[in-house]
């Protein structure tokens, strides 16, 4: 027997139709993020200081818009696992890629130092899935979850305020913090070791940090 012909139409973006509010929040939070790689890419062909302050700006409106999400979505009952993966999708953007790139941009280009930049970034994207596999075991009676395995992704944002003191103070490029120096070859600025140490806390089983 010949299957029916559907005369149901078929809808296009049919999968934006079904974002809430809070979702879409969260996509701004990404927006934002994506924006920050962006201008940062821009400020290394035309290093103006007007562009690396927009992409170090656009971080902490991250930040704001993820913390937003989630009271939008408790407020109005709209928590989804599909709400879950979208917020850790965009925080893996504002608050992993894009200070990494700003590191990048600012000077932390030797070998040395992309590889801890790429570390970091590795830690924070194990961080967040572990996140979302853990928040069930870690969550009481209710159903919240009182506390951390190892510090949040947003705590990336202090390496942000220590980038922005460095354009402040107009110690970026050749003139970072702690200079460069050379392994085997290899160029490398200490001062990228605030990111080993950012990344390597965000994986830690041991710490744990109260949510609030």
């Amino acid at each position: 027997m010949a299957q029916r012909n559907s005369t149901r139409p078929r809808r296009h973006f049919s999968m934006l139709r079904g974002y809430q509010l809070a979702d879409l929040i969260t996509l701004a939070n990404g927006a934002a993020g994506t924006a920050s790689v962006f201008t940062t890419m821009s400020y290394l062909t035309m290093p103006e200081y007007w562009r690396i302050y927009l992409a170090l700006s656009l971080l902490p409106l991250a930040l704001i818009l993820d913390i937003a999400d989630g009271k939008v979505a408790r407020r109005h009952r709209q928590q989804s696992p599909f709400g879950q993966e979208l917020d850790s999708l965009a925080d893996i953007v504002s608050f992993g890629v894009a200070p990494a790139a700003i590191a990048y941009g600012l000077g932390m280009r030797g070998a040395m130092d992309v590889i801890v930049l790429i570390y970091f970034v590795c830690c924070g994207v194990s961080r967040l899935a572990r996140y979302n596999v853990t928040a069930g075991e870690l969550a009481d009676a209710a159903g919240k979850v009182k506390y951390f395995e190892g510090t949040p992704i947003p705590s990336s944002l202090i390496l942000v305020a220590v980038l922005a003191l460095c354009v402040f103070f107009d110690r970026t490029g050749d003139h970072l913090p702690l200079g460069a120096i050379e392994l085997a070859g290899a160029r490398w600025h200490p001062l990228s070791l605030l990111f080993f140490i950012n990344g390597s806390t965000m994986i830690s089983k041991t710490l744990r940090v109260p949510k609030v």
